[in-house]
């Protein structure tokens, strides 16, 4: 047994005896943090919301300069979503496409694909991206949704206050503060192919700070297969973790960590996958006056993936960040810097090979952002990002932002920016050995391979013109240079592979992102959004890739919608409804689908909630992504759901 199921199932044991350690913790009067029905908050409260992953500092949501939905914690627990790629479901500002059990391929702005690299993602602040692809591995992340605040999606880039990799967009998953989430709460779902519970309890320990810890699992079957048949693997997966916080006068402190362990089979042990992991987060901000604070953050992360058949992967990583943030004479400074260590081990399969077989990367940035008021009602932005990394040395990431509020009730708003996307280890160190040969290669890694670049404008309107009314729309457009290519190698050329990649790609993208909430009636509100892109793919004349713009571009989607309608029927009755709809898919000949989704939530005491979900409900199976003859085919799911707290 490994140790990362050791530790979950202490950590269970841990909660089991919760009541016991209730007795050095502060009694409770009420259940703080519960969930507020999402109809309840007005839309001055909802355009008031705190977001910090535009300018890297508190900002209300209406003032932001930029693209960003925020998801809040109570529209996640009205979705009915079990897991974080499900919840992403509610940003209209992202593509979220199920490939399997716990397989997703979730992108912003285009180059949707389960390997996409150009959407950064973070838990609190700790990124979870993996340098062997500079992507996410979304079998491997999961949280404590009862637990969540909000998520925090920007589409558009980010590079100026989070680094390379942030180049379509940035999700930050912000959990609650442990002060929020004392007692306790259990919850339980299952149906036709899926089952769940997890138990969270905290409290304060007199005099000292408060705390919450909480265990979670989750066991998900397989699915139709395209071809015909069922696929025999699945999904399991627990985790566990704890949070402290102290709230001092001046001094704010921080220290959570988790444990997981899983395992998804897309069937037959070839594509059997298992996983487990753990981090530590500790974050302290000092208040020095009402105009200045400083924050560091440090974090580390272990994680294991292996592959059967492909191979094994050990990942260590080491995070710490500074930052200083500063208003004096009518400016809003942020500046600060950071270093991050990462050593992986990797036990080569026979066909997939990284070479060197162990490798140690470390990166290190400054940065600085300032925001200004440059006439009464004018406010510009300027930033910039000097990030060094091994592969290509420094690059600088600039930014531009100038909002205007037109009124007291609409803002207007427009930003350049330049980000890049790091090469990774798959795009210098990975090779495809060649069945015939162990000595040759079908595809190698490329030393010429460098940063991908992207130039970004957009243009932005957001507008309250109706007490019950609000919405949100901007137009945007990418240049990309240097898109990766897989090029036909050179005779003789070192390594003797038959292709490499480059470098040698360019491309444009260009859409518009529209989303709208409406106060229909009290205990009634309408959300809808939409995305219309055009991702355009092409090579430069000396390229002669022949792979064609599914390598490059992915598979995207040119139009996406969602409508989703939030109801109390009365005092104890809830109905949610979400009704969505994608593009077809071109590469893989993909028809489009509508989906729906519906929870009715009975609250039949103030400390238990019931629930009837549904999922997928207008057709029995349907296709999310993949080629035609291997894809999983997303079923129909109904389940039950209850919520308890103690």
């Amino acid at each position: 047994m490994s140790s990362s199921t050791l530790l979950v199932r202490a950590g269970i044991a841990l909660l089991s005896c919760a009541c016991a350690v209730q007795a050095q913790a502060r009694p409770l009067d009420a259940p703080p943090g519960q969930a507020v029905p999402l109809a309840d908050y007005s839309l001055e409260q909802l355009s008031d919301i705190v977001v910090t992953s535009v300018s890297r500092q508190d900002e209300a949501l209406g003032r932001a300069p930029a693209s960003v939905y925020v998801i809040q914690g109570a529209e996640i627990a009205r979705s009915g979503a079990t897991t974080l790629p499900e919840a992403l479901r509610l940003a209209p500002n992202l593509q979220v496409a199920r490939i399997g059990a716990g397989s997703y391929a979730i992108s912003a702005r285009g180059f949707l694909s389960p390997l996409a690299n150009k959407l950064l993602v973070m838990v609190d602040g700790r990124s979870v991206y993996s340098p062997l692809f500079s992507g996410v591995f979304w079998e491997m992340q999961d949280v404590a949704l009862e637990d969540v605040e909000r998520i925090e999606v920007i589409s558009g880039p980010g590079g100026t206050a989070w680094g390379t990799n942030a180049v379509n967009g940035v999700i930050n998953v912000i959990t609650r503060s442990a002060a929020q989430t004392h007692g306790g709460l259990a919850t339980a779902h299952a149906g036709a192919g899926e089952k769940g519970a997890s138990v969270r309890y905290g409290g304060q320990i007199e005099g000292g700070p408060h705390w919450r810890a909480y265990a979670r699992g989750m066991d998900v079957d397989g699915f139709a297969l395209d071809a015909g048949g069922r696929d025999a693997g699945g999904m399991r997966r627990q985790q566990a973790g704890f949070r402290l916080d102290w709230e001092a006068e001046a001094l704010d402190a921080t220290f959570s960590g988790d444990v997981h362990d899983g395992r998804l089979r897309a069937g037959g042990d070839q594509s059997r996958i298992e996983t487990s992991g753990a981090n530590l987060l500790g974050r302290v901000e000092h208040r020095v006056d009402e105009n200045q604070s400083v924050r560091l953050q440090a974090w580390i992360d272990h994680a294991r993936r292996d592959q059967q058949g492909v191979g094994a992967q050990r990942l260590d990583t080491f995070d710490v960040e500074a930052q200083h943030m500063l208003r004096l004479d009518g400016h809003n400074l942020a500046w600060g810097g950071g270093y991050r260590y990462s050593r992986d081990r990797i036990d080569n399969g026979p066909l997939l090979r990284f070479t060197p077989a162990r490798r140690s990367l470390r990166w290190s940035h400054l940065f600085v952002q300032d925001e200004v008021t440059v006439a009464q009602d004018v406010r510009a932005s300027a930033g910039v990002r000097i990030e060094h990394n091994v592969y290509t040395g420094s690059e600088v990431l600039p930014s531009l932002r100038l909002a205007w509020d037109v009124d007291a009730r609409s803002m207007l708003w427009a930003a350049l920016s330049r980000t890049v996307r790091a090469p990774s280890r798959i795009d210098r160190d990975f090779y495809v050995i060649d069945p015939l040969d162990p000595n040759a290669f079908l595809v190698g890694g490329g030393a010429d391979v460098v940063s991908e670049t992207a130039r970004v404008a957009e243009l932005g309107y957001r507008a309250q013109p109706l007490p019950a009314l609000s919405w949100s729309a901007t137009a945007f457009y990418t240049d990309f240079e240097r898109l990766r290519t897989l090029e036909r190698n050179a005779v003789g050329a070192n390594p003797p592979a038959a292709y490499v990649l480059q470098s040698l790609g360019k491309g444009a993208l260009r859409g518009v992102e529209l989303w709208a909430s409406w106060q229909a009636a009290r205990g009634w509100r309408l959300h809808a959004g939409a995305l219309l892109q055009d991702v355009d793919v092409g090579r430069e004349p000396t390229s002669r890739d022949s792979t064609g713009l599914s390598f490059l571009a992915g598979n995207d989607p040119r139009v996406t919608w969602t409508v989703r309608s939030a109801h109390e029927l009365s005092a104890r009755l809830r109905a949610d409804l979400a009704l969505r709809y994608v593009a077809d898919m071109p590469q893989a000949a993909l028809p489009s689908y509508h989906e729906l989704d519906a929870r009715l939530a009975w609250q039949v005491r103030p400390d238990l909630e019931i629930a009837l979900v549904g999922r997928n409900l207008l057709h029995r199976r349907h296709a999310e992504f993949g080629a035609a003859g291997s894809r999983q085919l997303i079923e129909r799911t109904v389940f039950a759901s209850a919520a308890l707290r103690f």
